[in-house]
């Protein structure tokens, strides 16, 4: 939710951005790698390291060969000034590819929100649209895109809403709503992926994720994740590129292991668990036609 909140304040610091790194050479420190991130928002980051953007920067650190460190800012208004723009930092771990404050590697995860219902629950929600939401309590983080699609169908009444921009040291709206659930405070919560998946195994009762795929146009629900750096830094973006290229399998087992909810490049539910054989959507082999010859041909071979 963080991502989506950071790139929701570009608008209002593009034109900073465009000013302040006006820079000539790249101000990366290669003697180590300098991570800015939240000190308290899992599951992304904490200052214990705990968070799978922790993991992944360590990752990093180890294929580059260098010790790691952080700079810590609550990532709200100013995190990226403060950190990355302060030239304090070289790299954001995750950011939104939508994201204009700053300069995008390419992605290494996609994500969408998602419907977070107890396993016991009834009626079983599969969509934003489905009419038995009308009787049903729901939570959503404000100004979100979910919440405009509800908007569209008359239910804000329905909503109890959650903070989208906090200070991560004293709330966790995503972690609240989660519980909310888990405790039949509210009926079924709406919510950005990766938070949903996360809190959603630190419940003692099972909770079910349902992805929103395919929800209405106009009205975004899956986004890219991607590394965040300053502008006009091509040497380092080419050297994050070839770590998230040639470390594709790891940054995807760590994430799964977080419990993130994520999508393949067709934007299907990728199921795999750790270590066990990929099942990514795969198209089933088309028959063959009636009357197609399967038997072995005896006539010659060309080589190629």
């Amino acid at each position: 939710m963080a991502r989506i909140a950071t790139a929701m304040m570009a608008a209002a610091l593009t034109a900073w951005a465009g000013s302040g790194w006006a820079q000539v050479g790249e101000l990366v420190d290669r003697t180590r790698l300098r991570v800015c991130a939240d000190p308290g928002n899992l599951p992304y980051s904490n200052q214990a390291q705990e968070g799978f953007e922790n993991k992944i920067a360590e990752l990093l650190a180890e294929s580059l060969g260098v010790e790691l460190s952080y700079t810590w800012f609550p990532q709200s208004v100013g995190f990226v000034r403060n950190t990355l723009g302060a030239q304090l930092c070289d790299v954001v771990i995750g950011i939104t590819t939508t994201s204009e404050l700053l300069q995008n590697t390419n992605p290494y995860y996609r994500s969408s929100y998602v419907l977070i219902q107890r396993a016991d629950a009834k009626p079983k929600i599969g969509s934003l649209h489905d009419p038995a939401l009308m009787d049903l309590r729901i939570g959503a983080v404000a100004r979100t895109p979910p919440v405009t699609l509800l908007a569209r169908q008359g239910m804000l009444d329905k909503l109890r809403p959650y903070q989208l921009i906090v200070d991560t040291r004293f709330d966790i709206p995503g972690r609240q709503m989660v519980e909310d659930v888990a405790g039949g405070e509210i009926d079924v919560g709406v919510l950005w992926g990766p938070i949903a998946g996360y809190w959603a195994k630190q419940q003692a009762v099972p909770i079910d994720l349902t992805p929103l795929l395919g929800e209405a146009a106009g009205a975004r629900l899956d986004f890219r994740i991607s590394m965040g750096l300053r502008r006009d830094e091509p040497d380092w973006k080419r050297t994050l590129n070839d770590f998230i290229a040639e470390n594709g399998d790891a940054i995807e087992a760590i994430l799964l292991d977080y419990g993130v909810p994520l999508l393949d490049e067709r934007g299907q539910p990728i199921s795999t668990a750790p270590g066990k054989p990929e099942d990514h959507g795969e198209l089933a082999p088309a028959p063959e036609p009636r009357g197609h010859r399967t038997a072995e041909y005896r006539a010659p071979v060309p080589d190629r």
